[in-house]
């Protein structure tokens, strides 16, 4: 009898990844049945979707209002698993959503395995407890959270980084550099609608500041189908005339040719490292909001992944930021204005950074993640098969790390 697999995602990075992740399951066994919760992606690499939880990602209150969405689905889950049971169910990302469905899982004996670890060695470190309880195996993206989770008696396991799975492999190179043609610079609005619409504008007034200094600057902006009509629409009422161009699923197209990005700040940090473009990173909140919650939830002052990884690499005090961030980023955009005038007048200054990055995507660039997955995967299937217990049971917490991979 084939097996059946049960996957959950919550965005569009999500989707991708799980779309990976899904041909690289069936490349290894062409008979699984691959259900699940999820988006177009998803479908596109052969998965029944049930329902489309991709289609209204969102962050903050905004994703608080998904609650009753994620309620009905969680509903829906208990009885299909009761009829249609899955040999194993895999949350892609998005904690926040997939530690419940973890929970309805194991409650009904069913294996799980979470596919990019939540970040708790940042924010919100009492969910451990949780990934424990819950969660069978996980699957690590970034180098350092292996040594982490097992530190905490989780059973992880650091399979790669899904970005360079599909990253193209002939960027960079001999492309004319800038000052020796005028700057093209990529607003980057984020992935989620929520995004763009807290951001782009803003993004808009920085580049009109730019445009000033730099009357013959160009600006481009790469866009998901959840955040193209946000932009279009913020692009077309804007006071400022831009040379803008936009273009529905174009970050790779685009982004190579630009001289400097700003970027909102999530996995997309590390897109523009791959690709060998400077960058400075932003997240648009609210003062309220992050005074009055997330400064006391959030452990870490990085939150760019590239800076994350250096100054992990480096350690805190030793230069371990590669790129100016603004994160949290209200008031006035002057500043942020003023750092990407400061690269665009310095261009050694975006040689020295796109160096820097170069260094960090060297550490991390292996292909071979979504693969390295599905094999972690049918390993959990196949125990459920024999009647072994789950992996995660029966784990044994290791000696604990030396204080240097220590995170």
């Amino acid at each position: 009898m084939a097996g059946r697999v049960f996957i959950t995602v919550a965005e569009v990075s999500g989707d991708k990844h799980a779309a990976q992740l899904i041909r690289s399951l069936k490349s290894l066994d062409s008979e699984l049945i691959i259900e699940g919760l999820g988006g177009p992606e998803m479908a596109a690499a052969g998965a029944i979707i049930h329902r489309d939880t991709v289609a209204d990602a969102a962050m903050g209150w905004h994703g608080a209002l998904r609650a009753f969405e994620v309620v009905s689905a969680l509903r829906w889950a208990r009885k299909h698993f009761e009829t249609n049971r899955p040999d194993l169910q895999i949350g892609v990302d998005s904690p926040s959503m997939n530690f419940h469905f973890a929970r309805v899982a194991h409650r009904c004996g069913i294996p799980v395995l979470q596919y990019v670890a939540p970040q708790l060695w940042a924010w919100a470190p009492w969910r451990m407890k949780k990934l424990k309880r819950w969660v069978d195996q996980v699957a690590c993206i970034l180098p350092f959270e292996e040594a982490y989770f097992r530190g905490h008696g989780v059973n992880a396991t650091f399979v790669g980084h899904p970005l360079f799975d599909q990253l193209p492999r002939d960027v960079g190179g001999d492309r004319e550099r800038f000052p020796r043609r005028p700057p093209v610079i990529g607003l980057l609005p984020g992935s989620r609608r929520s995004e763009a619409a807290h951001n782009f504008a803003h993004l808009l007034d920085v580049a009109d500041r730019i445009h000033r200094e730099f009357p013959q600057a160009s600006f481009v902006v790469p866009t998901t189908p959840a955040t193209d009509p946000v932009v279009r629409q913020m692009a077309t009422n804007s006071t400022a005339r831009l040379p803008i161009e936009i273009g529905l699923d174009r970050f790779d197209q685009m982004v190579p040719g630009c001289d400097l990005c700003l970027t909102v700040s999530g996995t997309a940090t590390l897109h523009v490292a791959g690709l060998g473009v400077p960058m400075i990173v932003v997240y648009r909140v609210s003062p309220i909001t992050w005074n009055l919650g997330a400064r006391w939830i959030v452990r870490t002052r990085t939150f760019a992944l590239v800076n994350v990884l250096s100054t992990r690499a480096c350690g805190e005090g030793n230069g371990g930021h590669v790129v100016p961030e603004f994160v949290p980023w209200y008031g006035s955009n002057e500043p942020l204005a003023a750092a990407a005038l400061e690269l665009l007048r310095h261009p050694e200054k975006l040689e020295e950074q796109r160096g820097r990055l170069r260094q960090i995507v060297q550490t991390l660039d292996r292909q071979g993640a979504s693969l390295r997955t599905a094999q972690l995967a049918l390993e959990m299937i196949r125990a459920r098969s024999a009647s072994e217990p789950p992996i995660g049971r029966t784990f044994t917490k290791p000696a604990p790390p030396s204080r240097q991979s220590d995170p």
